[in-house]
Protein backbone atom coordinates (compact mmCIF):
# COMPACT_ATOMS: atom_id res chain seq x y z
CA UNK A 1 0.00 0.00 0.00
CA UNK A 2 1.55 3.58 -1.17
CA UNK A 3 1.78 5.72 2.06
CA UNK A 4 1.10 9.65 1.59
CA UNK A 5 2.98 11.56 4.58
CA UNK A 6 0.92 12.94 6.61
CA UNK A 7 -2.26 10.62 5.93
CA UNK A 8 -2.59 7.19 7.95
CA UNK A 9 -3.49 4.30 5.92
CA UNK A 10 -6.88 2.76 6.29
CA UNK A 11 -6.93 -0.29 9.31
CA UNK A 12 -6.22 -3.73 7.86
CA UNK A 13 -10.15 -5.60 7.91
CA UNK A 14 -9.53 -8.58 9.49
CA UNK A 15 -10.73 -12.21 7.86
CA UNK A 16 -14.37 -12.67 8.75
CA UNK A 17 -14.64 -16.32 10.74
CA UNK A 18 -18.36 -16.22 11.12
CA UNK A 19 -21.99 -15.35 9.86
CA UNK A 20 -25.45 -15.72 11.13
CA UNK A 21 -29.06 -14.78 10.49
CA UNK A 22 -30.45 -11.89 11.59
CA UNK A 23 -33.29 -12.17 13.99
CA UNK A 24 -36.88 -11.44 13.21
CA UNK A 25 -36.10 -10.78 9.38
CA UNK A 26 -34.25 -11.54 5.73
CA UNK A 27 -30.72 -10.45 6.60
CA UNK A 28 -27.23 -11.79 7.96
CA UNK A 29 -24.81 -10.78 10.15
CA UNK A 30 -20.78 -11.04 9.44
CA UNK A 31 -17.73 -11.05 12.09
CA UNK A 32 -14.66 -11.35 11.97
CA UNK A 33 -11.81 -12.35 14.21
CA UNK A 34 -11.31 -8.66 15.47
CA UNK A 35 -14.87 -8.13 16.70
CA UNK A 36 -16.01 -6.20 13.66
CA UNK A 37 -20.05 -6.81 13.08
CA UNK A 38 -21.36 -5.74 10.02
CA UNK A 39 -25.56 -6.49 9.45
CA UNK A 40 -27.23 -6.29 6.35
CA UNK A 41 -30.45 -6.21 5.89
CA UNK A 42 -32.81 -7.00 8.86
CA UNK A 43 -29.48 -7.56 10.82
CA UNK A 44 -28.10 -4.30 10.63
CA UNK A 45 -29.12 -3.22 13.69
CA UNK A 46 -26.10 -5.00 15.24
CA UNK A 47 -22.96 -3.68 16.33
CA UNK A 48 -19.22 -4.98 16.91
CA UNK A 49 -16.88 -3.68 19.76
CA UNK A 50 -13.85 -2.59 19.61
CA UNK A 51 -10.33 -4.81 19.34
CA UNK A 52 -9.12 -2.64 22.63
CA UNK A 53 -12.28 -4.53 24.23
CA UNK A 54 -11.46 -7.77 23.45
CA UNK A 55 -9.00 -10.13 25.28
CA UNK A 56 -8.63 -12.94 22.54
CA UNK A 57 -9.24 -13.91 18.64
CA UNK A 58 -13.03 -13.99 18.28
CA UNK A 59 -14.05 -17.34 16.13
CA UNK A 60 -17.54 -16.94 16.25
CA UNK A 61 -20.97 -15.18 17.34
CA UNK A 62 -24.71 -16.15 17.92
CA UNK A 63 -27.18 -13.64 17.21
CA UNK A 64 -30.35 -13.30 19.71
CA UNK A 65 -33.19 -14.56 18.46
CA UNK A 66 -35.24 -11.95 20.61
CA UNK A 67 -32.93 -9.05 18.80
CA UNK A 68 -31.25 -6.59 18.65
CA UNK A 69 -28.06 -8.03 19.57
CA UNK A 70 -25.87 -11.34 20.33
CA UNK A 71 -22.59 -12.32 21.05
CA UNK A 72 -19.04 -13.19 20.40
CA UNK A 73 -17.24 -15.93 21.31
CA UNK A 74 -12.93 -16.48 21.51
CA UNK A 75 -10.99 -18.98 21.35
CA UNK A 76 -10.44 -19.43 25.19
CA UNK A 77 -14.32 -19.28 25.45
CA UNK A 78 -14.71 -15.53 26.69
CA UNK A 79 -17.93 -14.11 25.42
CA UNK A 80 -18.52 -10.93 24.80
CA UNK A 81 -22.38 -9.61 24.47
CA UNK A 82 -23.56 -6.94 22.34
CA UNK A 83 -26.52 -4.32 22.10
CA UNK A 84 -28.06 -5.38 25.42
CA UNK A 85 -27.93 -9.08 24.98
CA UNK A 86 -27.13 -11.06 28.28
CA UNK A 87 -24.43 -11.08 29.86
CA UNK A 88 -24.59 -15.40 30.71
CA UNK A 89 -20.37 -15.97 31.52
CA UNK A 90 -18.16 -17.31 31.17
CA UNK A 91 -16.56 -14.20 33.15
CA UNK A 92 -13.09 -15.05 32.89
CA UNK A 93 -10.93 -17.39 30.79
CA UNK A 94 -12.34 -21.23 31.20
CA UNK A 95 -9.82 -24.16 31.66
CA UNK A 96 -10.44 -26.08 28.08
CA UNK A 97 -8.65 -29.33 26.36
CA UNK A 98 -8.76 -27.87 23.17
CA UNK A 99 -10.06 -23.99 21.83
CA UNK A 100 -13.48 -23.13 21.16
CA UNK A 101 -14.64 -23.25 17.39
CA UNK A 102 -18.27 -22.24 17.87
CA UNK A 103 -21.38 -21.15 19.51
CA UNK A 104 -25.32 -21.54 19.47
CA UNK A 105 -27.87 -19.31 21.08
CA UNK A 106 -31.13 -21.35 22.62
CA UNK A 107 -34.71 -19.91 20.66
CA UNK A 108 -35.03 -17.86 24.12
CA UNK A 109 -31.97 -15.78 23.87
CA UNK A 110 -31.72 -16.47 27.77
CA UNK A 111 -28.67 -19.12 27.10
CA UNK A 112 -25.91 -20.62 24.46
CA UNK A 113 -23.82 -23.22 24.37
CA UNK A 114 -19.75 -23.46 23.34
CA UNK A 115 -18.29 -25.52 21.94
CA UNK A 116 -14.70 -26.81 21.46
CA UNK A 117 -13.01 -28.90 18.65
CA UNK A 118 -12.90 -31.53 20.67
CA UNK A 119 -16.66 -31.58 20.87
CA UNK A 120 -16.32 -30.44 24.02
CA UNK A 121 -19.81 -28.68 25.24
CA UNK A 122 -20.53 -25.70 27.38
CA UNK A 123 -23.32 -24.57 28.32
CA UNK A 124 -24.95 -20.87 29.65
CA UNK A 125 -27.91 -19.89 31.02
CA UNK A 126 -31.21 -21.50 30.05
CA UNK A 127 -29.16 -23.75 27.42
CA UNK A 128 -28.71 -27.40 28.97
CA UNK A 129 -26.13 -29.56 28.42
CA UNK A 130 -27.43 -32.88 25.84
CA UNK A 131 -23.90 -34.47 25.02
CA UNK A 132 -20.64 -34.06 23.67
CA UNK A 133 -17.70 -35.49 21.64
CA UNK A 134 -15.73 -34.79 24.47
CA UNK A 135 -15.04 -38.00 25.83
CA UNK A 136 -14.80 -39.67 22.41
CA UNK A 137 -11.88 -40.35 19.91
CA UNK A 138 -12.80 -38.27 16.98
CA UNK A 139 -11.20 -39.03 13.27
CA UNK A 140 -11.47 -34.77 12.42
CA UNK A 141 -11.76 -31.75 15.34
CA UNK A 142 -15.15 -30.55 15.59
CA UNK A 143 -15.55 -27.13 13.41
CA UNK A 144 -18.85 -26.44 14.33
CA UNK A 145 -22.94 -26.57 15.77
CA UNK A 146 -26.27 -25.76 15.32
CA UNK A 147 -29.77 -25.89 17.37
CA UNK A 148 -32.66 -27.27 17.11
CA UNK A 149 -35.54 -25.15 16.99
CA UNK A 150 -36.81 -26.67 20.11
CA UNK A 151 -33.43 -25.58 22.20
CA UNK A 152 -33.41 -28.70 23.50
CA UNK A 153 -30.88 -30.19 21.16
CA UNK A 154 -27.77 -29.62 19.06
CA UNK A 155 -25.73 -31.21 16.33
CA UNK A 156 -21.93 -31.11 15.78
CA UNK A 157 -19.72 -31.25 13.29
CA UNK A 158 -16.15 -32.55 12.49
CA UNK A 159 -14.29 -31.22 9.23
CA UNK A 160 -14.99 -34.68 7.74
CA UNK A 161 -19.02 -33.82 7.93
CA UNK A 162 -19.22 -36.47 10.56
CA UNK A 163 -22.29 -35.70 12.25
CA UNK A 164 -23.10 -35.96 16.71
CA UNK A 165 -26.43 -35.81 17.20
CA UNK A 166 -27.65 -34.71 21.19
CA UNK A 167 -30.47 -34.28 23.02
CA UNK A 168 -33.86 -33.70 20.53
CA UNK A 169 -31.30 -33.66 17.24
CA UNK A 170 -32.29 -36.38 14.71
CA UNK A 171 -28.91 -37.56 12.53
CA UNK A 172 -30.31 -37.13 8.73
CA UNK A 173 -26.52 -38.03 7.32
CA UNK A 174 -23.13 -37.03 6.90
CA UNK A 175 -20.33 -36.83 4.57
CA UNK A 176 -18.34 -38.78 7.23
CA UNK A 177 -17.61 -41.46 4.55
CA UNK A 178 -17.37 -39.54 1.86
CA UNK A 179 -13.93 -38.49 0.20
CA UNK A 180 -14.76 -34.44 0.47
CA UNK A 181 -12.26 -32.28 -2.43
CA UNK A 182 -12.53 -29.66 0.74
CA UNK A 183 -12.62 -29.66 4.64
CA UNK A 184 -16.19 -29.10 5.88
CA UNK A 185 -16.22 -25.44 8.17
CA UNK A 186 -19.59 -25.15 9.44
CA UNK A 187 -23.68 -26.06 9.32
CA UNK A 188 -26.63 -24.62 9.41
CA UNK A 189 -30.17 -26.49 10.56
CA UNK A 190 -33.92 -26.24 8.73
CA UNK A 191 -36.38 -24.14 10.58
CA UNK A 192 -38.50 -28.02 10.55
CA UNK A 193 -35.39 -29.29 12.57
CA UNK A 194 -35.87 -31.87 10.18
CA UNK A 195 -32.86 -31.35 8.09
CA UNK A 196 -29.30 -29.11 8.14
CA UNK A 197 -26.79 -27.99 5.13
CA UNK A 198 -22.95 -28.63 5.32
CA UNK A 199 -20.81 -26.50 4.06
CA UNK A 200 -16.72 -26.85 2.81
CA UNK A 201 -14.22 -24.21 2.63
CA UNK A 202 -14.59 -24.71 -1.47
CA UNK A 203 -18.40 -23.71 -1.04
CA UNK A 204 -19.73 -27.27 -1.66
CA UNK A 205 -22.76 -27.89 0.08
CA UNK A 206 -23.86 -30.86 1.61
CA UNK A 207 -27.88 -31.60 1.99
CA UNK A 208 -29.47 -33.68 4.45
CA UNK A 209 -32.93 -34.61 5.63
CA UNK A 210 -35.64 -31.76 4.71
CA UNK A 211 -33.13 -29.63 3.58
CA UNK A 212 -32.59 -28.69 -0.13
CA UNK A 213 -29.81 -28.08 -2.21
CA UNK A 214 -30.02 -24.41 -3.64
CA UNK A 215 -26.71 -23.86 -5.52
CA UNK A 216 -23.30 -23.84 -4.11
CA UNK A 217 -19.81 -21.99 -4.86
CA UNK A 218 -18.12 -25.80 -5.59
CA UNK A 219 -17.41 -25.19 -9.31
CA UNK A 220 -16.28 -21.55 -8.77
CA UNK A 221 -12.83 -20.10 -8.46
CA UNK A 222 -12.89 -17.90 -4.97
CA UNK A 223 -10.94 -15.64 -3.70
CA UNK A 224 -10.92 -16.65 -0.85
CA UNK A 225 -12.07 -20.03 1.37
CA UNK A 226 -15.86 -19.83 2.65
CA UNK A 227 -15.65 -19.65 6.54
CA UNK A 228 -19.57 -20.77 7.33
CA UNK A 229 -22.91 -20.71 6.05
CA UNK A 230 -26.49 -19.11 7.37
CA UNK A 231 -30.03 -19.94 6.25
CA UNK A 232 -33.28 -17.66 5.50
CA UNK A 233 -36.36 -18.06 7.70
CA UNK A 234 -37.98 -20.05 5.62
CA UNK A 235 -35.18 -22.72 4.98
CA UNK A 236 -35.46 -22.41 1.24
CA UNK A 237 -32.44 -20.56 0.74
CA UNK A 238 -29.19 -19.61 2.56
CA UNK A 239 -25.95 -17.36 2.52
CA UNK A 240 -22.39 -18.09 2.43
CA UNK A 241 -19.76 -16.25 3.56
CA UNK A 242 -15.75 -16.45 2.65
CA UNK A 243 -13.03 -15.29 4.23
CA UNK A 244 -12.77 -11.95 2.84
CA UNK A 245 -16.10 -10.62 3.79
CA UNK A 246 -17.58 -12.04 0.31
CA UNK A 247 -21.54 -13.34 0.65
CA UNK A 248 -23.04 -16.10 -1.93
CA UNK A 249 -26.64 -16.39 -2.01
CA UNK A 250 -28.88 -19.24 -2.98
CA UNK A 251 -32.89 -20.28 -2.71
CA UNK A 252 -34.38 -17.58 -1.44
CA UNK A 253 -32.30 -15.66 0.01
CA UNK A 254 -31.39 -12.34 -1.48
CA UNK A 255 -27.69 -10.48 -1.71
CA UNK A 256 -27.96 -7.71 0.67
CA UNK A 257 -24.72 -6.31 0.30
CA UNK A 258 -20.75 -7.35 1.94
CA UNK A 259 -17.59 -6.47 3.15
CA UNK A 260 -15.53 -7.69 0.12
CA UNK A 261 -14.14 -4.30 -1.04
CA UNK A 262 -13.55 -3.20 2.33
CA UNK A 263 -10.69 -5.29 2.10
Amino acid sequence: MLEIPGIEPPPVRQPTVGIEPAAGGSGYVTVTCGGEVDGFGAGGGVHGVSADDLAGTVVDLAIDPAGPGGWLVDRQGRVTALDGALDLGPGSRMRLHRPIVGMAATPSGHGYWLVASDGGIFAFGDAAFHGSTGGMRLHRPIVGMAATPSGHGYWLVASDGGIFAFGDAAFHGSTGGIRLHRPIVGMAARPSGHGYWLVASDGGIFAFGDAAFRGSTGDRRLDESIVGMAPTPSGLGYWLAARDGGIFSFGDAPFLGSTASLR
